[in-house]
């Protein structure tokens, strides 16, 4: 008998990056877990950010985020590196510009991969390689009246 590694489902799949997007209208947690749906995935795993009140203790009163027109392509990059670091399945990873209000979404990214661990691991790497080397800033205005830029 076979070892269960050998079987296919056990392996990254061949085509397994199956949305990436920036965009300018309201993210869906459904859209991004349908995209990751496959049938040979034990784990599916799935990270949510949303837009917070508060940050470096002080409010939040607004936030916008903006750009560069390689962001897609860098995303492309990043997600290419998962799926050849872990046995990915599928992968997809969204996130907004524009302006949002607090509890908006701002990034959702899955991962699916033969068992939960793994399917944890790599959607830890895709959010933080996202986070750190996307050319995505966040121009934050707090309730005092001052603001700050932050991004990769």
């Amino acid at each position: 008998m076979a070892s269960t590694h050998d079987h296919p489902g056990e392996q990254a799949a061949q085509d397994a990056i199956r949305l990436i997007a920036i965009r300018d209208t309201p993210l869906s947690v459904d859209e991004v877990l349908r995209a990751v749906g496959d049938d040979a995935a034990g784990g599916t795993a799935l990270f949510v950010g949303t837009v917070r009140n508060h940050d470096g203790g002080a409010d939040v009163d607004a936030l916008g985020y903006s750009c560069h027109p390689s962001a897609e392509d860098e995303m492309r990059r990043i997600a290419e590196k998962v799926t050849a670091e872990y046995p990915v399945r599928a992968l997809a990873a969204v996130h907004r510009v524009g302006d949002l209000r607090v509890g908006d979404l701002a990034v959702v990214v899955g991962v699916s991969c033969p068992h939960r661990g793994e399917a944890f691991e790599a959607c830890r790497k895709l959010i933080d390689d996202l986070k750190h080397e996307v050319p995505i800033w966040k121009h934050q205005t707090f309730s005092d009246g001052t603001d700050e830029w932050v991004g990769a």
